[in-house]
Parts: C-alpha cells; sequence; structure tokens
C-alpha cells in the first residue's frame, strides 16, 4: 500500500475535483428549491460512506468477537473513525439544507433523531476504545458496534415504511432523479469512497505501528522490572 498510496492520493484529488466541478457547475439547477439544492451531492454521498463504513465495522467487530485477532479489532476502530467524520457531515450539510427549504435548522424527524442517535452511539464507542484501559476494551466495544450497526437500517428505511419530514427516496423508492444529477451523485458517492479509503488505509498502517510500539514498550518495561 506505501507504493500505491501516491497514485491513490492523485486519483482521490482528482476524482474530488471533477466532482466538485460537477456539482458545483456541470449539474442543472433544481427548478424548485435552485443552487441550495447542490449539496445534495455531498449530503447523500456522505451518508452511503458512513452506512458503508459502519457495515465494514459491524463485521470486523462480529469477526473479533469469533477469532479475537488485532486485525479485525483495527479495522473495527478506523472504520467507526471514518464513520463518523462522514456521518458529522451528514448531519451538517443536513441542517444547512434544511434552513432554506424548509425554514428550520432542525426538527425531531424520526430520520434526523435516528442519524443523531446513530452518531451518538458511535462517538461513544469511539469515547471507550480511546479513554478504558480494560484488557476487556476490544470486547466491550466490538459488542457496543453490533448495537450501533442495528440503527443502520432503521435510517436508512425510515423514510421507506413512515411518513416523515424527510423527503422520500429518489432512487429506488418511486421518486425520480435526473440521469444528469444521478451521474454527478454517482461521480461524488466515488470520490468520497476513495478518500474513505484513502484515509481508512493511511489510519490502519499507524494503528499497526503504534500497537507494535506499546507492545515493544510493554516488553521492555518487564525486562527492566524483572532486573
Amino acid at each position: 500500500m506505501k507504493r500505491g498510496f501516491p497514485i491513490l492520493a492523485m486519483v482521490t484529488g482528482l476524482l474530488l475535483s471533477l466532482a466538485l466541478y460537477e456539482a458545483l457547475i456541470a449539474a442543472p439547477t433544481e427548478k424548485t428549491m435552485g443552487d441550495v439544492q447542490r449539496i445534495f451531492y455531498y449530503h447523500v454521498p456522505s451518508a452511503w460512506t458512513a452506512f458503508l463504513l459502519f457495515l465494514i465495522n459491524f463485521v470486523a467487530s462480529v469477526v473479533y468477537l469469533i477469532r479475537r485477532d488485532s486485525k479485525s479489532d483495527i479495522v473495527a476502530l478506523v472504520s467507526a473513525e471514518v464513520g463518523v467524520v462522514f456521518c458529522t457531515v451528514v448531519l451538517i450539510t443536513g441542517p444547512i439544507w434544511a434552513r432554506p427549504v424548509w425554514g428550520i435548522w432542525w426538527t425531531w424527524d424520526l430520520r434526523l433523531t435516528l442519524t443523531l442517535v446513530l452518531w451518538l452511539i458511535y462517538v461513544s464507542y469511539l469515547i471507550l476504545r480511546r479513554f478504558s484501559t480494560s484488557s476487556q476494551t476490544p470486547l466491550l466495544a466490538a459488542v457496543l458496534a453490533i448495537f450501533g450497526a442495528l440503527d443502520v437500517p432503521l435510517v436508512y428505511f425510515s423514510i421507506w415504511f413512515f411518513r416523515t419530514q424527510h423527503p422520500s427516496p429518489v432512487i429506488g423508492g418511486g421518486g425520480s432523479l435526473d440521469p444528469r444529477m444521478a451521474h454527478v451523485l454517482l461521480l461524488n458517492w466515488v470520490a468520497f469512497l476513495s478518500l474513505a479509503w484513502l484515509v481508512c488505509s493511511t489510519r490502519y498502517r499507524l494503528e499497526v505501528a503504534q500497537r507494535e510500539v506499546d507492545e515493544a514498550e510493554a516488553v521492555e518495561s518487564l525486562l527492566e522490572g524483572s532486573r
């Protein structure tokens, strides 16, 4: 991955630049909402990317509970960290979009509330990983991650089965989306996925190196204590 990092970084930069141009300039202007609708190209892909990362966290947590291996634990940690970042983008861009369209920054709508709960669960997960020094922390975190993952389908399907303030889905839910808008939406998602992969791979290597240093220091302390 070290050799491929510059290439991935360059590809990610190009994708993000192209996606920015397509979202802010090339994409057609929505007739009802106008230019404020363009935040859609960041709000939705951020949500999809966060959901995917939380799914990876869920799978890695299950694997850790079965195997108790360090690799799956690190994957779970890294995917949760980056997933929280993208989920934060969702919670920030949502109110910015809602203010001119709904006339309010926030409402305790079902989807909005469930998304906030999802964010709080994974922030709690990261706080547990950061500040707990117990040897059982990875185990407790894995259980919490599995619990948190149950909220992801609730967030996604909330507007399918319940009437909410949030707009109905435009893809796969009976809605419609201009093909040019769909193209820009998917391009932005690919760019975000590339960014997420870049950050996750870098963070993974850093976490592996940090744990190796911690283990070396622990062994050194034991050797010094036995002298």
